[in-house]
Parts: C-alpha cells; sequence; structure tokens
C-alpha cells in the first residue's frame, strides 16, 4: 500500500525557462498524493509555504494553484485560502461511469492502434509486477502507482490525444480515494484476475472483448464506492 500523506510534500525547484510548468507538475503531483478524504476537512495550502519549500516566488505558486482549481483539484474560498477538493460519492461515482467510457474507447483503440512491440512492452510491465504478489495474498491498493499505471498505458496506447487529454482530469480524481479499495480483499483479487483478462484481450487484439472488459472493471469500482466508501457520503 502506497504511503498515506495528508499534508502536502514537495521540494525545491530549480529556476529556468519551463519554471511555471515545472512548478505546476510538482504541485499537481503532490496533491494527487495527498490522503484527503483520511482527515476530516479538506486540506489547505499556504502559497507563502509552498514558495518557501519550493524554493521560487509565490507568483508561479499562484498561476499554478489557478490551473489546478481549473483541473477541479483546488479551490480558492476568498478571505480563507486555497483547498483540496474533495467529491462527493455521487460525484466519484459519476466521474468513474465517465471514465469507464474513456478507458473502454481507449482499450478498444489500443488494440487496433498500438504495435505489437508496444503491446509487448505492456504485457512484460504488468507481469513484472504480478510476479511480485501471489493472486490469493494480493494487497494491491486498486490505486497504487503500479495499478494507476496499469489503467495509463491503456489510455496512452490508444494514440487519442484527445481522449488521453480528457481521461487525465478524470483520473486525478479517481487518484484521490485509492487508499479506500485495498479494505476489501476479495476486490483486490478480483481486480488482478480483471487486469490478467484485459491483458489477454488486448494481446490478441480482441477489439469488442477488450472494451467490454475494461468498461464492466471500471464500473464495478463505481458500484463497489457506492455500497462501500462509506466516508464520502
Amino acid at each position: 500500500m502506497s504511503d498515506i500523506r495528508t499534508s502536502i510534500d514537495v521540494e525545491p525547484i530549480q529556476s529556468d525557462p519551463a519554471l511555471k510548468d515545472r512548478v505546476f507538475d510538482a504541485l499537481r503531483t503532490a496533491v494527487l498524493s495527498m490522503d484527503i478524504y483520511s482527515v476530516k476537512n479538506p486540506p489547505k495550502l499556504d502559497e507563502r509555504k509552498l514558495a518557501d519549500k519550493l524554493g521560487v516566488s509565490r507568483t508561479p505558486v499562484r498561476e499554478a494553484l489557478s490551473r489546478l482549481e481549473q483541473e477541479g483539484l483546488v479551490k480558492n474560498i476568498p478571505r480563507r485560502g486555497t483547498f483540496v477538493v474533495r467529491k462527493t460519492k455521487r460525484e466519484i461515482v459519476e466521474i468513474i461511469q465517465v471514465w469507464a467510457a474513456l478507458e473502454s474507447m481507449a482499450a478498444r483503440l489500443a488494440s487496433i492502434n498500438a504495435t505489437d512491440e508496444e503491446l509487448d512492452a505492456f504485457r512484460l510491465r504488468c507481469n513484472r509486477y504480478q510476479s511480485d504478489r501471489s493472486t490469493e495474498g494480493a494487497r494491491i491498493d486498486e490505486y497504487s502507482e503500479n495499478n494507476i499505471k496499469f489503467h495509463q498505458d491503456i489510455i496512452s496506447l490508444s494514440k487519442n490525444q484527445s481522449l488521453i487529454t480528457t481521461a487525465r482530469l478524470s483520473f486525478a480524481h479517481m487518484h484521490s480515494i485509492r487508499s479506500s479499495t485495498i479494505k476489501d480483499p476479495d476486490r483486490t483479487i478480483q481486480s488482478v484476475i480483471d487486469h490478467m483478462r484485459i491483458i489477454e484481450a488486448l494481446m490478441a487484439r480482441e477489439t469488442v472483448k477488450v472494451e467490454k472488459l475494461v468498461r464492466e472493471h471500471a464500473l464495478q469500482l463505481a458500484e463497489h464506492v457506492e455500497k462501500h466508501v462509506y466516508y464520502l457520503d
């Protein structure tokens, strides 16, 4: 299970022409690494402290926070400050449903557009990950970094830039609830099995089958959140 973070963790950034983008990327990564649902109140981001930690002025931090607000990851409340956004259960379920449509289409396109070499590399990455754990004893956080990479790879293999851009925003919000799904061992085991089936269908370029498997896999997560993730109520 990945480390749980309830406070933002960033490191100094060296000044360069791409400073604005580097500050944005650093803050976005840090926000997505936070376990924002394990605390009672939405975490507050202090612009001055962030600038000090990053070793930059407050201007690029302010601009980065504005971009994060556009992505729906943070919200600025006048006279109170900037807070990391926490979604309701209904919002999370709806986001996952949108993701199911996006990722299933990505899988369909990947089965058509990805080269044999790209699919082989994808399979090998997944095999290395699975070889470290038995299915029976798997303690897989549904949104651990390896699992996140699995789903991001499917999106990338679609080679559809519009889909990739749209999916990036949806996945950011799904990322933030990853720590809850490890609590159900049966679900994590089923996730491993689902991934294996998806890989097999993708390698065989079974377009219709892989699209269906990926869609059902995502919708099972939506159902799990609806029934078992009580802290989002």
